[in-house]
């Protein structure tokens, strides 16, 4: 799904849901593939050479684990090779290659993978997914929220701290966008995400107004290029 549409906190949500042991990694974030799913190879003087296994090997022979493997479409491909034999329904298993042995460490029974991605010619620091890794996955496409959806997401996170039509007016400005940038002939390039929504919220929590939390959190989205048929002057006018 699209940049900030809330995949990674639906995920989040869902093991919070099921109650099962739960580990998070981030493998858009990751540039040492091999040491975040399976370790490192140290070396003390005193000791000789060590090799210590990472938290991904703990995760994968926990019963019954959640494993969320969040932004997979920015992985090194590296990260993509090693987890093709975790991922294969068949196989299930991960080859410790650099610990004496190379032994196979199995995928615990009930163990779950979830995983999220941008898929896109827009999201230039993506790569595109191979198809065997894709095909190891069931595939949900998420797709950027209704206005009634926002507007609850929004009271469940900050109910008490701000009033239901401080929701209601940035839901219905976020969605206004969605719908302009989905248009035949549409006046503006990008959309306001569920992620810039929340941290609309959060500014009027903080104290900010509507228009002051707009200031800093929506208008930096859209260009500006001095024209009053600017992206952002369409957006101000729906702000007014």
């Amino acid at each position: 799904g699209p940049a900030g549409c809330g995949k990674t906190m639906a995920a989040k949500r869902l093991v919070e849901a099921l109650d099962r042991p739960e580990f998070y990694f981030n493998l858009g974030a990751t540039q040492d593939p091999r040491g975040t799913l399976i370790g490192n190879t140290h070396f003390k003087k005193e000791e000789g050479t060590m090799f210590s296994e990472s938290l991904f090997v703990k995760a994968i022979q926990t019963k019954d684990a959640i494993i969320l493997l969040d932004e997979i479409s920015r992985a090194h491909p590296e990260a993509w090779n090693i987890l093709m034999t975790v991922l294969d329904e068949k196989l299930r298993y991960l080859r410790l290659d650099e610990k004496d042995n190379t032994p196979l460490i199995k995928v615990a029974e009930g163990v779950s993978f979830l995983s999220t991605a941008n898929v896109g010619a827009e999201y230039t620091a993506t790569r595109v997914l191979d198809r065997a890794l894709k095909d190891r996955f069931s595939i949900l496409e998420v797709e950027p929220l209704a206005f009634l959806e926002e507007v609850n997401v929004l009271a469940g996170l900050f109910e008490g701290q701000l009033e239901y039509d401080d929701f209601k007016r940035v839901a219905n400005v976020a969605c206004k966008t969605r719908a302009e940038a989905t248009s035949n002939d549409p006046k503006i390039s990008t959309i306001i995400s569920t992620r810039k929504t929340i941290e609309w919220a959060e500014m009027m929590v903080d104290g900010f107004t509507f228009e002051e939390a707009a200031k800093i959190v929506v208008y930096p989205l859209f260009p500006d290029d001095g024209d009053v048929d600017s992206e952002r002057g369409f957006v101000k006018q729906l702000l007014q």
